[in-house]
């Protein structure tokens, strides 16, 4: 049976739901709605782009016993790269205890983070939330994933490229959950 991609996403936030019936891991955010349109205020404000390139908020709630930070990566995975995507946000080392990030949490001041969280440096080569700004043509998806981890920090490949955070993310992850928007122009 063939699936879309945005099922694949939404049946993986609940794929962590255990046998007896405890609640999933699951993302949500009233202002990405899961296979819809991104408002403009969250779009880049460069490229050709014209928007507020303002954060979205982001909420979790359930993750797995033994979660010890969290971390949240923004990606378009239909950037012309050659496959390999494009990251637009990056926030690693979220204590344990938060349950989202605040709207604007994104700016590169990093005052609306969570203490003890940063951000990474992003495809666009900032240090915060950098919105869609695709070339023009066929909307692109934006997945926002949390990921609950099993480290408290991420340590050296917090510093690293974006490849090597991935890598190091998804390696100590005990669940995800994820929710993609569109935006084209």
């Amino acid at each position: 049976m063939k699936r879309s991609l945005s099922s694949f996403f939404v049946l993986a936030a609940f794929a962590t739901a255990d046998a007896g019936g405890a609640q999933a891991f699951e993302l949500k955010s009233p202002d990405i709605a899961e296979g819809k349109t991104i408002d403009t205020k969250h779009v880049y404000d460069s490229f050709g782009c014209t928007g507020g390139n303002l954060s979205p908020e982001l909420t979790w709630s359930d993750p797995p016993a033994g979660t010890k930070s969290f971390a949240v990566l923004a990606h378009d995975p239909d950037a012309p790269t050659g496959g390999a995507g494009f990251w637009h946000w990056l926030v690693v080392d979220i204590p344990a205890d938060a349950r989202g990030l605040k709207r604007g949490a994104g700016d590169a001041s990093g005052k609306n983070l969570p203490p003890g969280a940063h951000q990474l440096e992003n495809d666009f080569g900032d240090k915060s939330y950098g919105g869609p700004c695709p070339p023009p043509g066929k909307p692109h998806r934006y997945i926002f994933t949390v990921y609950a981890l099993k480290v408290d920090k991420l340590g050296d490949a917090a510093h690293g490229r974006t490849a090597i955070a991935g890598f190091t993310i998804n390696a100590n992850a005990l669940a995800k959950a994820s929710i993609t928007g569109l935006f084209g122009r």
